[in-house]
């Protein structure tokens, strides 16, 4: 493995890679780090939109990813493509010495992720795999209170994602809702939720599934799984695209020995219930974390991005790298297999 070489003394030169749906959150945080970041070019495959961001942010266009990383000087590209493509454009730019940052899923099968982080480890570049909703104030109270374990033993877990995607959304473009470029419910639209199941609890050590299929599509829009993690608590997690008429709820409970707590709304964004036998200092702050919003993607992005410039100027690690990212990966891929054969699935895989 080779060792990454931090940037620093200019801008890191960044270029976005598929101007579509998410694009505008990858924007939208280059544009408040711009004390730092310097967007180099873009580039979609459809001509009118490549021309129509290039315009926008007044920088070169490219309809090839391949034509961009010959032609640019790029230190970190931006994977906002069908989560299928993401393997080979993470490849590609990491044999270009180009330091690599994936919206999620990071790939749709298990061995492309892990394909991913060779590359990149072999490469000496960063992979950074978006968790943006893991910035969100709520769940970062929440971390830290599962971190200095005022739950005691954890019991029982329910996370809900009740949203809606009408078949108008996944006719958008040929690769929604297919297995090879999209995943379903729990790998796309859930899968910030599936990456709670880890992030927050711990290592899980088996998983059981069942889902269905109501759209159009090849994947599924509703599913359930049950959870047993390695610490001993059981868990659930229902998903569903078939919400009426409007997102409903993402939501985390979380029951245990000496606390109990609910953060729900559309995107787990109101703590709507917070006890615990001992009280903390930072109890009083639960309502300022509260937040409204109209997005299921919430505001993370641009925190997110505050550790991707702090890693690549040498200043910090990653807080999500292709590891982390492997991790949720690893359990969505275990649910299908375990929806597919009827079976309790344990991990980790054995593929």
């Amino acid at each position: 493995m080779r060792h990454f070489t931090p940037i620093t003394g200019r801008k890191i030169r960044i270029a976005i890679v598929g101007c579509g749906r998410i694009s505008k959150n990858h924007f939208g945080a280059i544009e408040q780090h711009a004390a730092h970041l310097e967007l180099a070019a873009v580039c979609d495959i459809d001509a009118a939109v490549m021309a129509t961001h290039a315009e926008q942010y007044r920088v070169p266009g490219y309809r090839d990813i391949a034509d961009m990383l010959a032609k640019e000087t790029i230190d970190l590209v931006v994977l906002c493509t069908p989560s299928g493509i993401h393997p080979d454009q993470a490849v590609m730019a990491a044999k270009l010495g180009v330091n690599v940052m994936t919206e999620k899923p990071m790939a749709t099968r298990w061995h492309d992720g892990q394909r991913m982080v060779k590359a990149c480890d072999d490469a000496g570049v960063r992979l950074f795999v978006v968790k943006q909703n893991r910035r969100n104030t709520t769940l970062q109270l929440l971390k830290r209170a599962v971190e200095e374990k005022r739950f005691g033993k954890i019991h029982l877990v329910n996370l809900n994602v009740f949203w809606t995607r009408p078949q108008s959304y996944y006719d958008q473009g040929g690769w929604r809702g297919t297995w090879e470029f999209d995943g379903g419910a729990f790998m796309n639209q859930a899968s910030h939720y599936v990456d709670l199941l880890d992030w927050l609890i711990g290592p899980v050590e088996k998983v059981q599934s069942m889902m269905s299929t109501t759209r159009d599509i090849e994947v599924e829009d509703t599913g359930v799984l049950n959870v047993k993690w390695r610490n001993g608590a059981l868990g659930s997690m229902s998903v569903t695209m078939l919400t009426y008429p409007q997102n409903l709820e993402g939501s985390i409970t979380i029951l245990g020995e000496k606390g109990t707590v609910r953060i729900g709304g559309v995107a787990v964004n109101d703590i709507q219930l917070w006890q615990f036998d001992k009280a903390m200092d930072y109890d009083d702050t639960l309502k300022t974390a509260n937040y409204e919003t109209t997005s299921v993607y919430g505001f993370g992005h641009p925190l997110y991005y505050n550790n991707v410039v702090e890693t690549m100027r040498g200043l910090a690690e990653p807080e999500t790298d292709g590891r982390e990212g492997l991790k949720s990966l690893e359990l969505l891929i275990a649910a299908y297999l375990a929806a597919r054969d009827g079976k309790t699935v344990s991990l980790p895989l054995d593929l």
